[in-house]
């Protein structure tokens, strides 16, 4: 039986990867960065979650994410560079290209990150891919974008909140459109990658078929909890006012929180859907947050 080996494995990708998984032999690497340490690596496959992400509370130091998604995923490599696992997979983020996308976000856009989390985890990537790569050893970057499903924390679940409280949404007036991901259409991808042998190494976006408008998010969770959808198409200027104003008194709806709820922001995923030979994801995106948003409820 294939052994793969799983860092952060009981972070929110991990606990659902090991479910869809579970018929391979899962082990926990349970690894943190110490100066001149050596990994030790006994599995086929090596599939690198750990990291640290964006620290909402802004307290962490920038060393703390050179650290956890750089160092240590350079000792990470070497350690599978030396061994006879078969398969790497890092997960690394579309913030190591860019914060905000003007157009269509592909393998083919110039990284420039702009936040240290961004730019650790594309140092990672540069790491990586200068390295060469002994025979019979394949290696996959991943960047997803906004990963959601069971256990999910961040902005979705604050658009849950405000809707199974009846609360008006009041950003109805920003159209936009973004990508995100199913935790389960992104199982279905690691786990196509690990099992065909004919796949490239290289760099691979991943993100649903379909991009939604923040609107349609509201809309899809109404649906869910057969609410009246509430959304309010306030000026965009008065909101603006309003958000600078939650920047003074750390009001929830701040310049921050706006932005990222009315960016957009799509991925393409045309390319590891042509190396997999398939047209569709086994998830729409809307079928994909419709699960989501169930697994909220009585939590």
């Amino acid at each position: 039986m294939l052994k793969i080996a799983i860092t952060g494995l009981t972070g929110f990708v991990g606990t659902n990867l090991k479910k869809y998984l579970s018929s391979y032999d899962i082990e926990p690497l349970g690894v943190r960065y110490l100066p001149n340490q050596k990994i030790e690596i006994k599995s086929d496959v090596i599939i690198h979650l750990a990291g640290k992400a964006h620290d909402l509370k802004k307290v962490s130091k920038p060393n703390d994410y050179y650290d956890a998604n750089y160092e240590l995923t350079k000792q990470l490599f070497d350690a599978f560079l030396e061994s006879d696992a078969a398969v790497f997979i890092f997960m690394s983020t579309v913030k190591a290209v860019a914060d905000k996308v003007d157009e269509i976000l592909t393998e083919k856009t110039i990284s420039d990150p702009k936040t240290h989390y961004g730019i650790a985890k594309q140092q990672a990537e540069e790491y990586i891919l200068g390295k060469g790569l002994p025979e019979g050893k394949r290696v996959y970057i991943l960047r997803p974008c906004m990963i959601h499903g069971p256990e999910n924390k961040g902005n979705l679940n604050l658009l849950y909140k405000l809707v199974a409280k009846g609360l008006p949404w009041p950003l109805g007036a920003f159209q936009n459109q973004r990508s995100f991901l199913s935790v389960e259409n992104l199982c279905f991808l690691i786990q196509k990658l690990i099992e065909n042998e004919k796949i490239v190494s290289g760099v691979y976006n991943c993100a649903d078929d379909e991009v939604l408008s923040t609107n349609e998010v509201v809309q899809i969770i109404s649906l869910v909890l057969n609410k009246k959808n509430r959304s309010v198409a306030i000026r965009k200027s008065i909101i603006n006012g309003i958000a600078k104003i939650g920047d003074i008194i750390r009001f929830p709806l701040n310049t921050e929180t706006v932005q990222k709820l009315t960016e957009n922001y799509m991925v393409s995923n045309h390319k590891i859907k042509k190396a997999l030979e398939i047209e569709k994801l086994p998830y729409t995106a809307q079928e994909g947050l419709e699960k989501t948003i169930k697994s909220f409820i009585n939590k």
